[in-house]
């Protein structure tokens, strides 16, 4: 569960206040120009905003999901949708498609966190951060929580004729990544066609510095 002490603004995911005390207001925050609404309407990446101020304390949760706290120093973030839980309203943000995403059905985009501040993560069990520097790294679709925005991950699929004559391995997409950044990575998979997963076995909280600091 996240707890938010307010002093500035937060924006959250709709739904996801589950207690707070004070005098508390909770408001829906559009796109914010015609480019973002357009983009939400094309790409059909509908994240629903609150903006969230007062004086108070609020709590946020989505299905006992483990939070993940991450600190953006002018740095950009990428974020899957589903994994965003709240961040501060002075980062800025917007949606960008991934690139080879369309050999997927409905292709897959990401929302972009760009400033200074802090932004919330929610992830099926307690992530890990891996460094993509070295070498390149692959990532599971439905696990790829979040990743620096400076990479360009591509979606390759593992998947071949003779695979799926076999019935496949059941990873038939991942990114890759390759370059100087991290990726976040969640341990369990969202399920087809959830928002959340139903089987999360409890909550936490914490925190990773957006550089050297996450991969301690």
């Amino acid at each position: 569960m996240l707890r938010v002490a307010l002093g500035p603004d937060v924006l959250s995911i709709k739904g996801a206040m589950v207690a707070y005390q004070g005098e508390i207001t909770f408001n829906h925050e559009g796109a914010g120009s015609v480019g973002k609404l357009i983009r939400k309407i094309v790409t059909n990446e509908d994240v629903p905003f609150m903006r969230v101020a007062g004086n108070g304390e609020v709590f946020f949760a989505s299905e006992a999901g483990f939070v993940y706290l991450i600190d953006l120093v002018g740095d950009s973030l990428s974020v899957n949708g589903r994994n965003l839980l709240a961040f501060d309203a002075a980062i800025n943000w917007d949606i960008m498609r991934t690139e080879g995403a369309g050999m997927l059905s409905a292709g897959l985009y990401n929302v972009v966190l760009e400033g200074h501040g802090t932004v919330a993560l929610q992830a099926v069990g307690q992530p890990v951060v891996l460094d993509c520097s070295q070498q390149p790294t692959y990532v599971d679709v439905q696990a790829a929580v979040a990743w620096s925005a400076n990479l360009a991950p591509r979606v390759v699929s593992s998947m071949n004729i003779k695979s799926m004559l076999r019935g496949g391995s059941g990873e038939a997409f991942q990114y890759v990544f390759n370059g100087p950044g991290f990726v976040v990575v969640q341990p369990s998979e969202w399920p087809a066609g959830a928002q959340h997963d139903d089987d999360q076995r409890g909550s936490g909280q914490q925190r990773g510095g957006l550089l050297g600091g996450l991969m301690g």
